[in-house]
């Protein structure tokens, strides 16, 4: 049963590594989930991702049901015309502007009027997104975290024209997913990439001037500050592609405290992108 705080049929684009543990946090929680992807072996690949994320739910007794009961509310598909009964949709697609627009343009114009869009982009601007849409009150941002499962947070960003009402119905959607809201107003970076990124940018600036190992820059931010995970660690799990990409938008919006490493971009153009490559600023082999 969906619980009363959630939309009962929920679209994800992409099942990629995020777009299938979006879909998995809102299936586990009772949703109808459809998937769309891009091609058949992509839809493939993201079905196994979002079945293999609900087992492991399952067996840590994380949620009820059974994973049979599960994946009879799960569809992944290729056509976009089947989000057409969908009370929201989350885009879910690489963190690059066209694409996005492309996309949530494709989906809007096959959802309700009074159906709900977002986008998880974790550094664009959801007003600017929101401008290339009919119905900018409708969109605003779900920037989930990485891995969904395990992240207890999800930033709730507002446009300039998100309706109140969408507001107070996405803090509602976090809290009946088990995850806080941060409710953050559109800027670039919004508040967590914009501060996760300053500091990654700095750690990397130190290893490049040879301050310290990237185990030891990790080291001292986990057991100095008490963060989970040190920034380049975090870096390599996010992908030092994403990470370079989003520096560049943070570059050329708010200024020079932002320019990548040349570290960073070195290791992006050897293809070293981090934990889905086995190496990063730290080697993932084992």
């Amino acid at each position: 049963m969906t619980n009363p705080n959630l939309p009962s049929t929920v679209g994800v684009l992409g099942g990629g590594r995020m777009g299938a543990g979006i879909a998995h946090a809102f299936l586990i929680n009772g949703a109808n989930v459809l998937v769309v992807e891009r091609d058949e072996a992509s839809a493939e690949a993201a079905r196994e991702r979002v079945e293999s994320a609900a087992a492991k739910s399952i067996e840590r007794g994380a949620t009820d049901g059974t994973l049979e009961e599960m994946v009879s509310r799960l569809a992944v598909t290729v056509d976009y015309d089947d989000f057409k009964d969908r009370q929201l949709v989350v885009e879910a697609v690489p963190e690059e502007w066209d694409l996005k627009v492309t996309s949530l343009r494709g989906i809007e114009e096959r959802l309700a009027d009074d159906a709900y869009l977002a986008s998880n982009t974790s550094s664009l601007s959801v007003t600017g997104l929101a401008r290339e849409l009919k119905r900018p009150q409708n969109f605003l941002g779900l920037h989930f975290f990485n891995p969904v499962p395990a992240s207890t947070l999800i930033e709730v960003v507002l446009g300039e024209q998100t309706s109140p009402d969408l507001a107070e119905a996405a803090k509602r959607w976090v809290e009946a997913l088990g995850k806080t809201a941060v409710v953050v107003n559109d800027a670039p970076g919004f508040a967590s990439s914009r501060l996760g990124v300053a500091v990654a940018l700095e750690a990397m600036r130190m290893v490049e001037e040879g301050v310290a190992s990237a185990a030891d820059i990790d080291a001292a931010m986990v057991l100095g500050y008490k963060h989970p995970t040190g920034p380049l660690r975090t870096t390599d799990i996010v992908g030092l592609d994403v990470r370079l990409g989003i520096a560049e938008y943070l570059h050329s919006t708010l200024g020079e405290r932002f320019a990548p490493p040349q570290i960073l971009k070195d290791k992006v153009a050897r293809g070293e992108l981090g934990r889905k490559t086995g190496k990063g600023f730290f080697d993932w082999a084992e």
